[in-house]
């Protein structure tokens, strides 16, 4: 059954870097020819939505910014709405999306891909909040990421060091959040059955998608390793998003 709505990855699903993963653009288009729902869901947290869609636009794609969600938008929008005043362990690129929030006094840890940010000096910092009672609030838990031609840290293991020695759990506000896979749908009219992900992150795309109630593809492109299909679970497999694509439209 052809779904209402679709939501995609976009980092090593729809691109590499500055370089579109052939046939990504047209099967986006495909998508919307179809009268299915797109929307671009991203843990990426080293750019701003803003910069993503100029990325995105440069490279050919159609995307309205309104039609992409973050882990990071998320984010601030968890903490405006408890009226926190957060540490920002996350990249130096990030930081204007979260121009105007206080953060003198943090009371709480934000914790993203802080690339060069995540020294001693830092954690430790987080820490001592956390051990002061500081919640503690996450992007993502993805252990790595595609960076150029090799894969890289992401933030998951950092937050995972501050759980441990915080004896702490963290607040996760993008994939694999099931209240993120459903905030993505909201005002599409459309119940998370009918709703599909395709990622190249088996954990974080496919099988948090699956737990939140929708279907999930996963691609052999970016990140992809011989065997994740293990961790997908009850997802397809698929080479790539032009043949994600040809499944769900037959």
């Amino acid at each position: 059954m052809k779904p209402s709505a679709v939501l995609l990855d976009l980092s090593g699903t729809l691109h590499l870097d500055a370089a579109v993963i052939p046939g990504a653009i047209e099967s986006v288009r495909r998508l919307r020819e179809a009268g299915i729902a797109v929307r671009a869901v991203s843990n990426t947290s080293r750019r701003t939505r803003a910069s993503l869609v100029a990325l995105l636009l440069q490279m050919g794609f159609d995307f309205a910014a309104d039609e992409i969600l973050t882990a990071p938008l998320a984010a601030r929008r968890w903490i405006e709405m408890r009226g926190h005043r957060p540490f920002l362990l996350v990249h130096e690129n990030l930081l204007p999306e979260f121009a105007g929030i206080d953060t003198r006094a943090p009371d709480a840890v934000l914790v993203a891909d802080a690339g060069d940010g995540f020294h001693y000096e830092n954690l430790n910092a987080a820490f001592r909040l956390l051990m002061d009672g500081a919640p503690l609030l996450a992007t993502g838990m993805n252990r790595h990421f595609r960076d150029r031609d090799a894969l890289s840290l992401d933030a998951g293991p950092f937050v995972r060091a501050l759980e441990f020695a915080a004896a702490t759990r963290a607040v996760l506000t993008g994939k694999p959040s099931r209240e993120f896979f459903h905030s993505a749908l909201d005002g599409l009219g459309c119940e998370p059955a009918e709703a599909v992900m395709i990622g190249d992150d088996a954990e974080n795309d496919v099988a948090g998608a699956i737990r939140a109630g929708m279907r999930g593809i996963l691609v052999k492109t970016g990140k992809y390793r011989t065997g994740d299909e293990t961790a997908a679970a009850g997802g397809d497999c698929v080479a790539d998003i032009r043949a994600a694509v040809d499944c769900l439209l037959g």
